[in-house]
């Protein structure tokens, strides 16, 4: 009872942040549906299933689970908000080492998405 209990608090925090990560440009939303999907594979069948069926969550999900792979337009939204993230600490006028830092991670987190292959059209 604990363990799925665990499990589905694990499951409840990755969807929240999943969620969070459609809008927020530096905080990925695929790694975390991810993790929801597991944890909740292991505590609640009814959330599992309705995670898999979700009309937006369901398919990055299973493309990522079947082919490894990001959708297009997923990895160039990724992109452009993580760009966007750059020019708004440009506007900010953040200090440079913080720029530089950013800079440097945001280059490394869309080089992963825009190398992950595509799924097959259907």
């Amino acid at each position: 009872m604990i363990r799925r209990s665990a499990w589905f608090l694990i499951g409840c925090t990755a969807m929240v942040l999943g969620a969070l990560g459609v809008a927020l440009p530096l905080l990925p939303s695929v790694p975390f549906l991810l993790v929801a999907a597991f944890a909740f594979a292991e505590s609640s069948e009814r959330c599992h299933t309705w995670l898999i069926n979700h009309r937006l969550f369901g398919a990055l999900i299973n493309d990522w689970r079947r082919y490894g792979a990001i959708d297009r337009r997923a990895k160039w939204l990724a992109v452009a908000s993580m760009l966007g993230a750059i020019g708004l600490s440009i506007v900010l006028d953040v200090h440079a080492w913080v720029l530089g830092i950013q800079v440097v991670v945001i280059a490394g987190a869309a080089l992963y998405v825009l190398s992950r292959p595509s799924p097959p059209l259907a």
